[in-house]
């Protein structure tokens, strides 16, 4: 696994754990308000230090008395084809493990799932889908995204969906179309009927893989507050982060 940094303890990237975040090297993605260009453009990858393996597994040997989880995020995990086997390795160790992830490799998230090498997940949502192509900056389809949706609903694993919110890109109303999108019921879960857990990530400008991006002021908390209130009906817990 090509690994490009390691957080050593977090208390909030993993509910309910405390834990430490593994960051994958590489996207498929180009969002423009990506915090991550070391690990995401090819021409700033080649200066950020890497992590061995043996290094890392050596850190979850000596910390497995003191943390529980293993947050894996990137970049992109799941273009990885060595990512199963990568988990596997964290989970024989005895660590839970959530996965971040763009959901568009649904068929590596069923394949960790119906292997139970992750416990948790937690899936970005760029746009609305009319707008998926524009605002993440590749081709990619779209079904994808809808197949990744559609696993996690009718699975029994822990999930949330999250959403940056950058103000010159999405505006309530977009946001109130990715709520009614990604709500649709297609589970039944320990007799719920439930749409799962929707967090909104308020913008941050700050490292964007774009500079313009960098200049760009976030919406206020009051308007996070409306939008967050207007989409709350459609999901079992929605949250402001």
């Amino acid at each position: 696994m090509k690994i490009g940094g390691l957080q050593k303890l977090t208390l909030i990237d993993y509910p309910g754990k405390i834990a430490c975040t593994v960051f994958t090297i590489g996207c498929n993605f180009r969002c423009p308000w990506c915090y991550s260009a070391e690990l995401v453009l090819p021409e700033k990858i080649k200066f950020q230090p890497k992590i061995s393996e043996k290094e890392f597994f050596g850190f979850l040997k000596e910390r497995k008395r003191l943390i529980g989880g293993v947050v894996i995020c990137g970049g992109e995990p799941t273009i990885h084809e060595d990512l199963p086997k990568f988990v596997k390795k964290i989970k024989k160790l005895g660590y839970s493990v959530k996965l971040d992830t763009n959901g568009s490799n649904p068929k590596m998230l069923k394949d960790l799932i119906d292997k139970k090498l992750i416990d948790y997940v937690a899936i970005d949502i760029k746009a609305p889908k009319e707008r998926y192509e524009k605002l993440v900056g590749r081709k990619i389809n779209i079904k994808n995204i809808e197949n990744s949706l559609g696993i996690l609903k009718n699975s029994l694993i822990d999930f949330e969906f999250r959403t940056t919110i950058v103000p010159t890109l999405l505006k309530k109303e977009d946001i109130l179309k990715i709520a009614r999108w990604i709500s649709e019921p297609t589970r039944l879960r320990q007799g719920f009927e439930g749409q799962g857990k929707y967090f909104l990530q308020n913008f941050r400008p700050e490292k964007t893989i774009n500079p313009k991006f960098e200049k760009i002021k976030p919406y206020p908390q009051e308007k996070l507050i409306e939008i967050r209130n207007a989409i709350a009906p459609f999901f079992e817990l929605c949250q402001i982060r």
